[in-house]
C-alpha cells in the first residue's frame, strides 16, 4: 500500500550542539568567558568590526535604534518583506517606518525604491539579506555617499555568508546577526550579535548594551566606577548562550558546507520544475550564500496554498514565509508603503520553504524532492479542481544516511 512518510518531517530542527555543563562551568558563568570567546571569533570572522553579543537579533536591532536616538521626527526605510522586529525595533522609538518593495530575484530590498523613499527626515535604511543572500550593498553605499544616512544590515539569516568576499553584517555601519534556534547555528533558543564597523560608535554601543552605563570601561579599568550615562536597557548575552554557541562558531565552515550540500541537492533535483513556471532561488555571482533557506515560488497564490496543503498531508512540514508588514495592523499604524508594491505581496503569496536542517537525511530529502515534484506536476497539469495525490512507498524511515 502506498503511504506517506511515517513521521512528520519538520521544517527546521536546531543544529546539534552538545555541551558539558558541570559545577565549574556554572560557577564561571558570571565571567562571560564563552561570550567573550564568541565575540573574538566573530571579530576575526568580520575582519575587525567591533562585536557585541546580544540576547537576540531583535536586541541588536533595538540597540541601533537607541544609539541613533531616533524619535517621531525621524524616518527609517526598510523592506516590507521581513520579520516583524526589523520594523518594531525602530517603531518602539517613535520613528516613522517607510516600507518599500523588494527585488524579484533575491527578495531583498529594491535599492531604487529605497532611494526614491529618502527625504530630509531619513536617518537610516535597513537592508535584509533574505535567505543569507546579500542585497546590492555596493549600489546602496554609492547612492548614499555624503548623505549621512546610516545603513543597518539585518543579517539575521547571514552567518557564514558574504558579499564580494566580505561577511554579511560587517559591511554597513551596523550589522545584526541572529542565533535563534531556527538559524544555521544557534545559542540554545535565542541569541544575537551586533557588529559595529565604524569605531566612532564603539563607546556609544557599549553604553547602550550595558543598561545605559559605562560598565564596559569600568571592567577594562578605564574608570574607577561606572555610572548611568543615558537611557537604555540590558542587551548582554548570557554566558550559557555563549557556551552553546561557541563550538558551532568554531565549526562554522563545516556546518555551512553541510547546509549548502542540502541546498544544492534541492536545486539539482528540483531544477526541472522551472519548465512549469516555478521559480527557484537565484544567487547573484557576487554573493556567497549559506544555504539557510530553499524556497520555491509557484505561478499563483492559489497553487501555492494547494501545494502546501498536499505537502503537509504527506508529512512534509513545508511553510510559507513573511506576511508583508505594510499589510498588517501594526504596519498600517506605524508605517506607510512608498512607491508601487510590484513584487512584495505577489512573491509572499507564492512562496514555499522546504525543510532544511543539519540532520535532514538522504532518504528524507529524496522523499521531499519526489513529493514536491509529483505535487507540482499534477497541480500544474490540472489547474482546475482539487488534486489529491498518493505517494509511492518511501524508503525506510529509520535510515540515518546523511548527505
Amino acid at each position: 500500500m502506498s503511504t506517506t512518510w511515517p513521521t512528520r518531517i519538520p521544517y527546521s530542527r536546531p543544529t546539534p550542539a552538545p555541551i558539558a555543563v558541570d559545577g565549574t562551568a556554572i560557577a564561571n558563568l558570571g565571567h562571560s568567558h564563552h561570550v567573550h570567546a564568541c565575540e573574538a571569533l566573530l571579530q576575526k570572522h568580520s575582519g575587525g568590526a567591533q562585536v557585541l553579543m546580544t540576547p537576540s537579533c531583535t536586541a541588536a536591532l533595538e540597540m541601533t535604534s537607541l544609539a541613533l536616538a531616533l524619535g517621531p521626527e525621524d524616518e527609517v526605510i526598510l523592506p516590507s518583506f521581513t520579520f516583524v522586529t526589523t520594523a518594531s525595533a525602530f517603531a518602539l522609538r517613535g520613528a516613522k517606518l517607510k516600507f518599500v518593495d523588494i527585488d524579484p530575484v533575491t527578495l531583498n530590498i529594491d535599492i531604487e525604491a529605497a532611494c526614491n523613499a529618502i527625504t530630509p527626515a531619513t536617518k537610516a535604511i535597513v537592508v535584509v539579506h533574505y535567505a543569507g543572500v546579500a542585497c546590492d550593498l555596493s549600489r546602496l553605499q554609492a547612492a548614499l555617499t555624503g548623505s549621512g544616512i546610516i545603513i543597518i544590515e539585518d543579517a539575521a539569516q547571514g552567518i557564514g555568508a558574504s558579499y564580494h568576499g566580505q561577511p554579511l553584517g560587517s559591511i554597513g555601519h551596523f550589522g545584526c546577526l541572529s542565533f535563534h534556534h531556527t538559524k544555521n547555528i544557534h545559542a540554545g533558543g535565542e541569541g544575537g550579535a551586533l557588529m559595529v564597523r565604524d569605531g566612532n560608535w564603539a563607546n556609544a554601543m557599549e553604553i547602550v548594551q550595558e543598561k545605559g552605563t559605562d560598565r564596559s570601561r569600568f571592567l577594562r579599568g578605564e574608570v574607577d566606577k561606572y555610572t548611568w550615562q543615558k537611557l537604555s536597557s540590558s542587551y548582554v548575552m548570557a554566558d550559557i548562550q555563549g557556551m552553546i554557541l561557541l563550538p558551532q562558531l568554531r565549526n562554522i565552515s563545516t556546518l555551512t558546507n553541510r547546509r549548502l550540500s542540502l541546498w544544492n541537492t534541492y536545486r539539482n533535483n528540483l531544477q526541472p520544475l522551472t519548465t512549469l513556471g516555478i521559480r527557484l532561488p537565484e544567487i547573484p555571482p557576487e554573493c556567497a550564500h549559506n544555504g539557510h533557506i530553499f524556497h520555491l515560488r509557484l505561478p499563483t497564490g492559489d497553487l501555492r496554498d494547494r501545494a502546501l496543503a498536499e505537502l503537509r498531508r504527506h508529512n512534509i512540514e513545508a511553510t510559507s514565509h513573511y506576511v508583508p508588514l505594510h499589510s498588517t495592523p501594526a504596519g498600517l499604524r506605524y508605517g506607510v508603503f512608498c512607491g508601487n508594491d510590484r513584487h512584495t505581496t505577489d512573491s509572499a503569496s507564492r512562496l514555499i520553504r522546504l525543510p532544511i536542517f543539519d540532520e535532514l537525511t538522504i532518504d528524507e530529502q529524496n522523499y521531499i524532492c519526489e513529493m514536491t515534484t509529483r505535487i507540482c506536476d499534477q497541480l500544474l497539469a490540472g489547474r482546475s479542481g482539487t488534486t489529491k495525490l498518493e505517494p509511492r512507498d518511501p524508503p525506510m524511515a529509520d535510515s540515518q544516511a546523511r548527505l
